[in-house]
């Protein structure tokens, strides 16, 4: 295998990385915003229901991110 297909799919997999934990982070301040309560404090009283929907926004982020990332290096 060439070392410059090599060097490019593995910059680009790090860069969609980022890009996702940056859209990971924006989403959750994002769902902080329009909700009426704190987020963070919900969490920390150990409310689960919330705790299930920032885990969810995670994972729906992660996947569509991921799926991008996988198109391109085909």
């Amino acid at each position: 295998m060439q070392p410059m297909i090599v060097i490019m799919n593995f910059s680009y997999a790090i860069g969609g990385g980022l890009i996702t934990l940056v859209f990971m982070y924006f989403g959750y301040k994002w769902l902080d915003y329009l909700t009426p309560f704190d987020t963070g404090e919900e969490l920390k009283k150990g409310n689960r229901a919330v705790g299930q929907v920032v885990g969810s926004i995670f994972i729906g982020i992660g996947v569509a991110i991921g799926l991008v990332i996988g198109l391109g290096l085909n």
